[in-house]
């Protein structure tokens, strides 16, 4: 890919794709899944995150278009209930991980970073007096209510969210799901904080992993998508369904139907810059863009392209 602005802009592309049991290699001038029986061809352009189960193979040739394309390409368990390991695609530029790495670094702007993450959740701004340990207790309080209203509305039996690794199939059938579509959601996250060019592993509330960042910017949109789909999963299933892959299933269309690329784009965005210019991100193919009116009705920063005009 000889000009990154050829790309789509990552707002516009498909959340993601799963496959399984085939193999991946260069189709062409893209790539396509291919078995000893078929052969279909995968638009990478327009795909933000391939997730990859088990059975399935990858050449180099394809990781190497996957990664001109920005496509991230991650390894997951079955129905891509489990991150195994992920290839980045990204950007060419370092200034918005600067960015982020002088706002984790310095404590004010650090707390600064941490309040937006949770305005965001609430919808709302909070009392200036609220410290972090009373803003989390507010943020628990929620999630709870949460699970309970889903249990309602669903017809669900809910008791707390448990969860062992290691005993997967010992968990009953909506703790299972709420992993699943949890896991769809940590990985179109990851996808879109990794074409902004920031960090997935800088992260504010969560600190210390890999993928923390992607935890703070997946918790903002949690009680909106990955919790309904996962009860909606439950509800819907009949004898012999496997509900994470219901999960995972209902987490697509939540995608599509939410427009979420964008809305995770702004979030992270958002809670690194507040209201300042992010500038131009050179390489992205993603043009100049800055805040407008600030945040919109859902309590999300909105952002323009000066090249399009959209947001």
């Amino acid at each position: 890919m000889k000009d990154l602005h050829y790309l789509s802009r990552f707002q516009d592309r498909l959340s993601y794709l799963y496959l399984d049991k085939c193999r991946i290699d260069r189709y062409e001038s893209a790539v396509a899944a291919e078995t000893e029986l078929w052969r279909t061809p995968i638009p990478v352009c327009d795909l933000a995150l391939l997730l990859l189960g088990p059975g399935t193979t990858v050449t180099h040739e394809a990781v190497k278009i996957l990664a001109d394309s920005n496509c991230t390409v991650a390894w997951t368990g079955d129905e891509g209930v489990r991150m195994y390991a992920v290839g980045l695609g990204g950007t060419h530029s370092s200034l918005r991980l600067l960015k982020q790495a002088d706002c984790w670094a310095d404590p004010h702007r650090r707390l600064d970073v941490v309040r937006r993450m949770y305005e965001m959740r609430f919808n709302e701004p909070l009392p200036p007096e609220l410290d972090i340990n009373q803003v989390r207790g507010r943020e628990g309080n929620r999630v709870r209510a949460c699970y309970r209203e889903l249990a309602e509305r669903f017809g669900v039996p809910w008791q707390r969210r448990q969860y062992e690794p290691g005993t997967w199939s010992a968990a009953d059938p909506i703790n299972r799901a709420v992993s699943a579509a949890n896991s769809c959601l940590y990985g179109v996250t990851h996808a879109a904080i990794v074409s902004t060019g920031l960090s997935a592993g800088i992260g504010f509330i969560h600190t210390g992993k890999m993928l923390s960042f992607v935890y703070d910017i997946a918790d903002i949109f949690k009680t909106e998508v990955s919790l309904p789909a996962a009860f909606q999963a439950v509800a819907q299933s009949h004898a012999g369904d496997t509900v994470e892959r219901s999960a995972r299933t209902s987490c697509r269309d939540a995608f599509r139907a939410g427009n979420m690329l964008p809305k995770l784009v702004g979030a992270a965005l958002g809670v690194i810059y507040g209201d300042d210019d992010p500038g131009e991100d050179p390489g992205t193919g993603e043009g100049r863009i800055i805040p407008v009116v600030g945040r919109g009705p859902d309590g999300l920063f909105r952002w323009e392209d000066q090249r399009t005009g959209t947001q």
